[in-house]
């Protein structure tokens, strides 16, 4: 979407100026939080880039074509135009490709794998993200009283337990203060940079990319790695899209354009002006460039913003864990809803414990915020790079873009992406190595995983028996029915439940009416209340229930039961309703298929996930479990 003049951007209802707001304090807090530390970490000591007013002026050149590349260009023009019914992210962007690719082809399990990866990298950012911001925010205390620089990382700590800690009681009441906390801080970002940029004007000629291309042509080798400590202004852009479902693209574009973006911009380009007359302000150009008056009040402020930061990262490593379970790459784990209003706001005990570890054992090894700059580029270059192969598979079989468009926009993209990784990769053993491996782990679990389920749907095929035909033959010569509806999860309603045959098994009983509920996760991000069910009436009391869901929705069995009486007009007394679900336990095998470790460890994972009555929000005095074994 392009807007047709300037003007238009401040000229919305109250609607959607309400929505820019919202946006500012939650899309941009990681990028907005970057002039703590991305041209500390350009000037570097490390990188041995001789100090210069060229070399100043050469970087603030990259830093300013690099945002207006990547996030203006890049994401904000086109990546934010691929949304799956409207939301964003490398699971959409995935979902979206998928479709143009035929079912277990190779070109779909490359896509697959792709986005997986993309996404289990942003784990990567959600342990750094909190981890570099509040450190780098506290440490101003060094500037405003250096005698207390020995309690940055207590009081850092102090931050993120409380952060972490907070989770549970969900973002709805403090998200309203995100905005005007977030909007203060743009505004103060700016009002620092013209301070310094009318004392020194100079460096506005760095909007001149030749100066950009000199430095790197001039410093070669030492130029390609301070490259990576440029991408550093660009690591929030990622959740432009990711929050696009949230907002709407309108917002955050307006968002962008209109307050974001020139904040950023009179920043950096303040912060280049002040180098140009103070050198030695390259040990921490951001805090240096404030007056010793707002000092303290600003590092308040910088930790505010940081907050803010880490808890849209925290929310959206809950929110990919939702997704990834849905979409059957992770077993089910016990969420939490926060917000009866907002669907999305959900927390997951388990992995919010596992990323504050995480997080505390990163401050602890780091130490320093520029310690945790080169670990903190290679996560998001590889989902950059990942974005740019899906998008261009989109532009190329969704958008039906001619071949030349494709390959002239793909591989622009490929090359300032490819540019960014390769840099960053020189910093593996800095520390890149760590969301390297984080997310190396979670994409090995993930798979094990999904071909574990994939094995595990095979085998009860092998020994399933037909449904219908089943049933037919059962209601010919019925066993003694009893009073109420027993209703039976099933993962295929092809097939007769497990749960079923047992039930018969044992009970020899059948209820009055007999229900066979099997949730399907469509390819979209929500399905619509009135597409949601289908049901199949078999005759005798007996029927298939079938309720879509999309890859950011949680089945809920209770609001099916409802829906089901506003829609089919199917009504369920809940004291006289049963819930059967069979409790497989996986046995490892020599049987083909994974290799026996990492059957033991899928068998491990399937232990160890939360219970369907859990997950699915049955009542728990309503549930009949019937366990059975499985070999794989």
């Amino acid at each position: 979407m392009t807007q047709s003049s300037t003007s238009h951007y401040f000229v919305e209802t109250p609607s959607t100026r309400s929505l820019v707001l919202a946006a500012i304090g939650v899309v941009f807090g990681d990028i907005g939080t970057s002039p703590l530390y991305a041209l500390k970490e350009c000037f570097s000591a490390e990188h041995g880039i001789p100090f210069s007013p060229e070399a100043v002026t050469g970087v603030i050149s990259l830093l300013f074509w690099a945002m207006i590349l990547v996030v203006s260009i890049k994401y904000v023009v086109f990546v934010m135009r691929a949304d799956n019914d409207g939301e964003g992210g490398v699971l959409a962007l995935m979902a979206l490709a998928l479709r143009t690719a035929p079912a277990r082809s190779r070109r779909a399990k490359v896509l697959m794998m792709l986005g997986i990866f993309g996404a289990c990298m942003f784990y990567g950012d959600a342990v750094i993200t909190p981890a570099i911001s509040v450190l780098s925010a506290v440490e101003g205390i060094e500037i405003a009283t250096p005698a207390l620089s020995h309690f940055v990382t207590p009081i850092c700590l102090a931050i993120l337990l409380v952060l972490f800690l907070l989770q549970s009681r969900g973002t709805s009441s403090v998200g309203k203060v995100f905005g005007p906390i977030m909007m203060l801080w743009f505004i103060s970002l700016g009002a620092l940079g013209l301070y310094h940029l009318i004392q020194s004007p100079a460096v506005l000629a760095a909007v001149n990319p030749l100066y950009g291309v000199r430095f790197l042509l001039e410093h070669s080798l030492q130029a390609f790695i301070v490259l990576g400590a440029v991408f550093l202004v660009l690591t929030g852009a990622e959740a432009l899209y990711i929050d696009m479902g949230h907002f709407g693209p309108r917002p955050i574009r307006l968002s962008w354009f209109a307050i974001v973006m020139p904040c950023l911009m009179l920043n950096y380009f303040g912060q280049g002006a002040m180098l140009l007359g103070n050198p030695d302000a390259a040990r921490n150009p951001f805090y240096l460039m404030v007056p010793e008056p707002l000092l303290i009040p600003m590092v308040v402020l910088a930790t505010c913003a940081a907050v803010i930061a880490s808890q849209a990262v925290i929310s959206g490593a809950f929110s990919l864990t939702s997704q990834a379970i849905q979409l059957g790459f992770l077993p089910r784990m016990r969420i939490r809803y926060t917000s009866e209003a907002e669907i999305g706001q959900i927390y997951l005990p388990m992995i919010n414990w596992a990323l504050l570890a995480m997080v505390v054992m990163v401050v602890l090894a780091f130490k320093k915020s520029e310690n945790l700059a080169a670990a903190y580029g290679i996560a998001v270059t590889t989902t950059m790079v990942i974005t740019s192969l899906l998008a261009i598979v989109v532009m190329s079989h969704v958008w039906k873009w001619p071949p030349a468009v494709v390959t002239a926009v793909g591989s622009a993209f490929l090359v300032i992406d490819l540019s960014f990784f390769a840099a960053n990769l020189l910093k593996v053993a800095e520390g890149g190595w760590f969301p390297l491996l984080l997310g190396a782990v979670a994409f090995f679990l993930l798979m094990t995983w999904h071909g574990g389920r994939k094995l595990l749907r095979a085998r009860s095929l092998e020994e399933g028996i037909p449904l219908e035909p089943f049933m037919a033959g059962l209601l010919a010569h019925p066993p003694h029915r009893v009073e109420g509806t027993a209703v039976f999860l099933t993962g295929n309603t092809e097939f007769v439940p497990v749960s079923l045959l047992h039930n018969l098994k044992h009970n020899r009983v059948l209820h009055e009416r007999v229900v066979f509920l099997n949730f399907v996760t469509r390819d979209v991000p929500y399905v619509d209340d009135n597409h949601r069910l289908s049901c199949k009436d078999l005759g005798g009391g007996v029927f298939i229930l079938e309720s879509d869901y999309g890859f950011k929705e949680t089945p809920d069995v209770l609001k099916v039961l409802e829906l089901s009486r506003r829609k089919l007009n199917m009504e369920f007394e809940l004291m006289e309703t049963s819930f059967f679900i069979a409790r497989e336990s996986v046995i490892p095998s020599r049987l083909p298929g994974m290799p026996i470790w990492r059957e033991t460890l899928f068998a491990w994972m399937h232990q160890n996930g939360a219970k369907p009555s859990d997950f699915f929000r049955i009542p728990a005095n309503r549930v009949v479990e019937l366990g059975t074994k499985v070999e794989i």
